[in-house]
């Protein structure tokens, strides 16, 4: 049963990594020719932007810095993963959202030296994002949310 879940655990990172490459190659296909497109007019746009920093555009530079970083959040995330009790499915899905877009973005870190955004809300300045950063944002709430109102354990 323990490699079954640990299976499906992986599975699921490979699906969540696939659907932000797939996004990612999408745009780089087909928004950087034309550098933005209307997604949901007035709303959100598709605009292709090469970010050298971190998520939504912070600290840019750094590189390798990113990729070491990276790896050590992604290493404390599965050390969480497995010492978090499988009677925490809440809690075990949100570091597998974390972990699999911080994986998403370190590809682009490794291949290119910069991460493709291109989600951008044109009703506010917000900077530009993709499905990592989606993944990533949502499981930290998640996960951040969990401890702070659950009274379990969450340990094993």
């Amino acid at each position: 049963m323990k490699n079954k879940s640990a299976i499906l655990a992986l599975i699921f990172c490979v699906v969540l990594v696939a659907a932000d490459r797939a996004g990612k190659l999408l745009a780089v296909r087909f928004l950087q020719p034309v550098g933005t497109a209307p997604l949901i007019p007035g709303f959100i746009n598709l605009t292709y932007v090469e970010n050298t920093g971190v998520s939504f555009g912070l600290f840019v530079g750094g590189r390798w810095v990113f990729v070491i970083v990276s790896l050590v959040v992604m290493g404390v995330i599965v050390y969480l993963y497995r010492k978090i009790s499988r009677e925490r499915r809440l809690l075990r899905f949100s570091t597998l959202l974390i972990l699999s877009g911080a994986f998403g973005n370190m590809i682009d870190r490794l291949l290119h030296g910069f991460v493709v955004d291109f989600f951008c809300f044109e009703f506010i300045n917000f900077p530009v994002f993709n499905v990592a950063d989606c993944l990533i944002v949502v499981g930290t709430i998640m996960f951040a949310a969990i401890l702070i109102f659950s009274k379990k354990s969450w340990t094993k």
